[in-house]
This record gives C-alpha cells, structure tokens and sequence, in this order.
C-alpha cells in the first residue's frame, strides 16, 4: 500500500500586531534629555510583531514620533507580510543610548537625542525627533568617505550583493518606506 504524503508546508508566523504606548522621560533614561527638540509627550512606543532572520515571529518596540505612530506600523506590517527579516528591535536605552553599541548589535531602532553623524555644522539628526530610523544596521551601514559603520557590517559595505536584510532600490524595504 503507497501513501501519498504532502510535503512539509511552512508554518505561516503569527499575525502582525502593533500596539501604541504612551511615553515617560523615566522610561528614556539615556535617549532623551531636557533641550532635545521633542519632549516624551510627543514620543511613542510603537509595540510590534516583526520576522526574524530565524524565521519566527518576535515582539520589538520602536520609540517614534507620534505624529508618524500610523506611518510606522504601516510600513512594519508590509515587511512582516512580505517576510523581511529584521535582527531585533528595541529601543536604544536598552544600550545605555549608545548608537555605536546598538548598531554593532544589528539592532533596529528609531529614537535617541543626537546630533546627525553627517559633516557639515551641528544639526539635530531625524533620530531625535523620532522620525529615522535604521533598520538592520550590520546589512545596511553608515558607510561616509569609504569609512563603514559599524565596522562589524564590512561586508555588507559592497551593495551590489543584496542579501536578506538589506535595503536595496526596488526592495520591499525601500518600496515600503517610499
């Protein structure tokens, strides 16, 4: 007797879900402080489903803009329908508000009071007012003069050699913050 067995189908992840939090100066304790140019009532944490470069469904938050909460849950939930995978997702206090540790973890996040990293004069970068942010920072680096940042996303400085994670023209990625 043969019997036909169906092949393993994958598991599809757990739906998209997104909550939108209120924040406190408390709950920034290295991301924000008094003369940034938005204050925490104008900030939220954005509480959301993203796929990980393992597969599987997991919980980050995001600290935004509040202007730009529907925007961001937007974009997030075209990624997770398309399967972008993101390495993980918290804010930038959880790394004592270092851009450099949080980028060298491949993290994903959005707000933290900073100047740009851009040369020129002394400007507010778009971090600080919740409204940037990086995505997959080893596949897509800060790369200014030839100099790559984090220096851990040296391969990833050659952008012709797209792999998954990273923003490319006519990507998902692109297409979705477009």
């Amino acid at each position: 007797l043969m019997v036909a067995v169906p092949a393993a189908v994958p598991l599809s992840p757990a739906p998209f879900v997104a909550r939108v939090e209120r924040v406190t100066a408390a709950q920034l304790p290295f991301s924000w402080h008094r003369g940034c140019p938005v204050g925490p009532v104008q900030l939220r944490r954005v509480r959301l489903r993203y796929l990980g470069f393992d597969g599987k469904a997991h919980l980050g938050q995001l600290i935004v803009s509040a202007r730009v909460t529907d925007d961001v849950i937007t974009v997030f939930r075209t990624l997770y329908g398309a399967r972008f995978p993101i390495r993980q997702m918290r804010p930038v206090d959880v790394f004592h508000g270092s851009d450099s540790r949080s980028t060298a973890a491949d993290n994903t996040s959005s707000f933290n009071c900073r100047y740009a990293v851009t040369p020129g004069a002394k400007h507010w970068s778009m971090h600080a007012s919740g409204e940037a942010i990086d995505i997959n920072t080893v596949e897509n680096p800060y790369i200014q003069s030839g100099r790559v940042s984090p220096s851990n996303a040296k391969a990833y400085a050659d952008r012709a050699n797209v792999r998954p994670g990273m923003a490319f023209e006519g990507g998902v990625l692109v297409r979705a913050f477009t």
